[in-house]
């Protein structure tokens, strides 16, 4: 059976083999696995991009299985540079995981045969770049249904920047429809709170109930996510600052770890205005977490925590 150890020698080859019958009708088949999320035993690990303090990438490593037992898969397709995917393998290497880099296009992702690479990983991490280079590769490919059910079966599913926006059903693809709004006469982008005007599409579904942003108060997201919820009140929307991690637990529960906050805006007990009329809400929550703080994304309740930038581990 192929193995990570394995997986670069063999793509070359399997870049040649055409893919299978199944594999060229394959659509969004990671909705079948999602259909298991209540026996989800894997976590996330979101960061919202900059610097990534190596307590945070020990803790991704620690829930892969830590030194000597985590088997991470990394793909850096979001990224114009080619390297990127072997320059995170090479830091998650240093830390003690056996890691290596695949980068594939939508072809290679649609064979089965590259799919079971997969097999035995216990980790997968998204690069950074643009979100919308890697969902257009592995978006509702046999890729996609393969990282599905590590996750399901126990593994941990991580990305930074780009590999943070992936997560969420529905991904803010960086673009708005209006700049300037009514007032198109600034350089600045996102300065709207408006409907219809962020572009998103859909992204890998991970985690579900969501909408994630990312390096979010260093580049002052607030209104395109504000938007975003008020126009989908039914979500959470999270923005994650840059070298700032939620980790979601297998209860459900999401820890906040790392040098900076989270800010989840949470619709869900709000008053929104109808279609048709400007976007508004009353009663919209509103948290503010610093590292230490966990949240839950089903009662919306937070307990906020102390700045310590890595907790002990802890389940839900």
């Amino acid at each position: 059976m192929p193995t990570l150890r394995t997986l670069p020698a063999l793509l070359l080859a399997l870049a040649c083999a055409p893919p299978s019958s199944a594999a060229r009708d394959a659509g969004p088949a990671p909705a079948a696995v999602r259909a298991a999320a209540d026996s989800v035993r894997g976590h996330l690990f979101i960061v919202g991009g900059g610097p990534r303090p190596d307590t945070l990438m020990r803790r991704f490593v620690e829930l892969a299985g830590g030194p000597g037992r985590a088997r991470i898969v990394v793909f850096g397709m979001a990224s114009a540079d080619t390297g990127a995917g072997s320059y995170a393998a090479n830091g998650l290497r240093r830390l003690g995981a056996d890691a290596v880099a695949l980068t594939i296009g939508r072809e290679e992702a649609m064979r089965d045969s590259v799919a079971r690479l997969l097999d035995g990983a216990t980790g997968v991490w998204f690069g950074g770049g643009d979100q919308s280079r890697l969902t257009a590769a592995i978006g509702g490919t046999p890729v996609e249904t393969a990282i599905h059910r590590l996750y399901v079966g126990g593994a941990v599913v991580g990305g930074t920047s780009a590999g943070a926006a992936v997560m969420s059903a529905i991904m803010i693809t960086g673009d708005e429809r209006r700049p300037g709004g009514a007032r198109p006469d600034t350089s600045l982008a996102f300065v709207t709170i408006d409907r219809e005007n962020i572009v998103t599409t859909r992204g890998l579904g991970l985690l579900p109930g969501t909408i994630v942003d990312q390096h979010f108060l260093r580049r002052r997201r607030h209104n395109r996510l504000m938007s975003l919820a008020l126009e989908h009140p039914s979500l959470v929307a999270v923005g994650i600052d840059e070298s700032t991690a939620i980790q979601v637990n297998p209860g459900g529960c999401w820890d906040v770890l790392g040098a900076g906050h989270v800010v989840i805006y949470d619709p869900r007990p709000a008053r929104v205005t109808a279609p048709g009329a400007p976007l508004g809400a009353a009663g919209m929550k509103l948290s503010v977490l610093p590292a230490g703080s966990r949240y839950e994304p089903g009662t919306g309740e937070a307990v906020l925590g102390s700045g310590e930038m890595v907790p002990a581990r802890r389940e839900c």
